[in-house]
Formats: structure tokens, sequence, C-alpha cells
């Protein structure tokens, strides 16, 4: 049986992965003055309440602008709409806010293919490489790891999988794949999966 047909449980990271990716991070680290070699959420965690907070806000707008922009990544479309039929389970872990998701899915056209229960987001679970959202979907499906996939295009991503003890599917449209060696398939377009 295909890898397609065996996994029933698919979580996908949303910006890079089900969208074509627009984050300049080192311009928002910029913007946000904060150090350019951690990444935005441990940084901001750092940070003293009021501080963060504000910072948090000033983020989340930076991203709905992003956000707004958004359009599917090349097979997409085509991969969800097939998983649709199949009646699998469909879930997102971002580490995006669930106000940019929504607004993401949205302007990309897939918000259809996504009950909000199942998006994850940095207020409903532990940001990624932490696989706590990968746990609470599997619980809320009833899933079992080995049915289950993450797809993504970051090594964050592909840890939280190794973590939670899933198969990781690596995209990188550039086919360059820097962290193939925590991915378990790579791909250059999300409609390769199909034939996996």
């Amino acid at each position: 049986m295909n890898f397609f047909k065996r996994k029933k449980n698919w979580i996908f990271d949303m910006d890079g992965t089900l969208t074509i990716a627009k984050h300049d991070f080192d311009a928002i680290k910029r913007e946000l003055d904060i150090p350019l070699d951690t990444d935005i959420l441990t940084s901001l965690s750092k940070l003293p309440t009021e501080e963060a907070k504000k910072k948090h806000i000033q983020l989340d707008l930076i991203e709905l602008e992003i956000a707004r922009l958004s359009i599917p990544s090349p097979g997409s479309s085509e991969l969800l709409k097939e998983l649709k039929t199949q009646t699998y389970n469909l879930g997102i872990l971002t580490r995006n806010s669930f106000p940019n998701s929504i607004e993401t899915l949205k302007a990309a056209g897939l918000i259809d293919y996504f009950h909000s229960d199942f998006i994850f987001c940095r207020e409903r679970a532990l940001p990624k490489p932490n696989p706590e959202g990968i746990y609470r979907l599997m619980d809320l499906w009833n899933a079992n790891p080995i049915d289950t996939v993450m797809i993504g295009d970051y090594v964050f991503d592909l840890d939280a999988g190794t973590a939670a003890g899933v198969e990781t599917i690596y995209l990188d449209p550039e086919g360059k794949f820097p962290f193939k060696d925590s991915a378990t398939h790579c791909i250059r377009n999300l409609g390769e999966i199909l034939n996996l």
C-alpha cells in the first residue's frame, strides 16, 4: 500500500508549507528590535511581561499584513482535495497566531479544508519544535502515531514530528533539503505526496 493510503491523520505546517513562504524573519526581528540569532517566539518569551505583550501585538500586526497576501503553495489544493475525499483527519500546527492563521487560509483559498478545532497555533499549544500540538491533535482524533504524518518546510516541523513519533515530510521547493537528516521523506511540491 502506498504511503498516501497508509496515513489517516495529516498535520501541516502552514506558512511556507500550505502557502508560499512570504515571511522575512530577519526583517521582522529588526522591526521588533530583537536578536537576529534567535527565533522570534523564543526571544519574546525572554522579555519582561509588559514588553513581551507589546511586541506580541506588534508581531500579530506584521503577520496579519503577510497573512492577507497568502497564496497556496503548488500542489496544496490538489493534495487537500484528495485527502478530503478520503475523509482523512486534517490539522494544522503553526507558530502563527489563530486569527492570522484563519486570515492566511482564507486568502489562500484553503479555509474550507480545515475545521477550526484542528488548527493549533501559538495560543493553543507550545510552539514547535515542542510536539505538544501533535499530541493534542492525535488525542482529538483518537489517532495512532503510525497512521499520522507531520508535513513542514523547516527543521522545527520535522523535530516536532520526530519527537511525537510520527513520520515527517520535508517540503523544500528549491530541492536543497538542508534538514533532510531530520525527515522521513523529502519533496519539492505537495502534489508529490500523492505518489510517495
